[in-house]
């Protein structure tokens, strides 16, 4: 069930969580910056909060009715945020606690499709401070191209792709910079697509079309050449993926809102890569491209994904069987 608000005030004081101390920090205060101006825009009585322990001191005060959360990275999008405000009985954007930690382990997220069929790469993950026997046995396994990446990261952070051995080492250096364990994954080669949800709308999906090799952090957040095709698909390959993308996310029990990336190979195949459960909302963002796309403006996006924060908004729609692989011992291959 939908709730449509009206009235400003209906939301109380809105704290919108922003920055933190992850790899992501200037990301999220970029979007926070944003969200908070769109909110005030429209009447709400929104205020920035800087972290997690700022946010929960203001919560214990009594300070605000509700959080928009816009941190990025561990902590706000991997079910300690959302687990605390659960605890303190504190309505929040986005989704709850088992969605935003299966979805911020890119490990277990490819478990629970793989056990419920969805398409997503062939892949291995490596415990920290694998060996580099494990490592190179693991891509032996995975086949070249492939990717390497850490398992707990998002913005394209510590990502490399590898086209031959001698450039793996250098790309497990680089992903094993950031916390927890690292995912090697076969690259697939083709069309990169994003497809956003905001409640049960599936927007727009996106191809994104980045000037170089493929979409890094400078080509989301600093590039101006990066070319946005919206929707990205036609007829039923467009209905088809966003099909797919709304089924991957309701795998993962996620809700509110959130984005879904993939890539579609040359023979027109699409594969899962991740779901983001508190995307970007900066100048570059995809969430507010896709919008724009179907006709919903930027205060109005903000505006939506707030009214997500009310009772019976968060949608649990995971499977006994998606459960189960959730917890299943990550490290295998699939």
């Amino acid at each position: 069930m939908s709730i449509t608000i009206t009235d400003p005030a209906d939301f109380g004081r809105v704290a919108v969580v922003m920055g933190g101390s992850s790899a992501e920090r200037e990301v999220s205060l970029d979007s926070g910056r944003n969200v908070l101006a769109a909110l005030r825009s429209r009447g709400v009585d929104a205020q920035a909060i800087d972290g997690i322990p700022a946010l929960l001191d203001a919560l214990r005060a009594g300070h605000f009715a509700r959080v928009f959360n816009i941190l990025h990275g561990g902590g706000g999008e991997n079910g300690e945020l959302q687990g605390a405000l659960a605890s303190l009985k504190v309505p929040y954007t986005g989704s709850g606690v088992l969605g935003s930690a299966l979805s911020m382990d890119k490990v277990r997220t490819k478990h629970v499709w793989r056990s419920l069929g969805l398409p997503t790469p062939r892949f291995v993950a490596l415990p920290r401070g694998a060996g580099a026997a494990a490592v190179h046995a693991a891509a032996r396994e995975v086949g070249y191209p492939l990717i390497v990446k850490p398992a707990c990261e998002g913005s394209s952070v510590g990502v490399t792709r590898v086209f031959e051995e001698a450039q793996l080492d250098a790309a497990v250096a680089l992903a094993a910079r950031y916390p927890g364990d690292l995912l090697m994954e076969t690259l697939i080669e083709g069309e990169e697509i994003t497809v956003g949800i905001l409640g049960r709308q599936v927007l727009p999906s996106i191809h994104i079309v980045p000037a170089g090799a493929f979409y890094d952090y400078n080509a989301k957040y600093v590039a101006e050449d990066t070319r946005y095709l919206c929707p990205g698909l036609a007829g039923e390959a467009e209905a088809a993926v966003r099909a797919l993308a709304l089924a991957a996310f309701d795998a993962l029990d996620c809700s509110g809102w959130g984005r879904v990336d993939l890539m579609r190979d040359r023979a027109g195949q699409a594969w899962l890569l991740e779901v983001n459960t508190a995307p970007g909302m900066t100048s570059h963002s995809l969430v507010p491209k896709a919008a724009a796309a179907a006709g919903i403006d930027y205060a109005t996006l903000c505006w939506r994904v707030l009214e997500t924060s009310f009772p019976g908004q968060r949608m649990g729609a995971v499977s006994g069987q998606a459960q189960a692989a959730a917890t299943g011992q990550p490290g295998g291959t699939q």
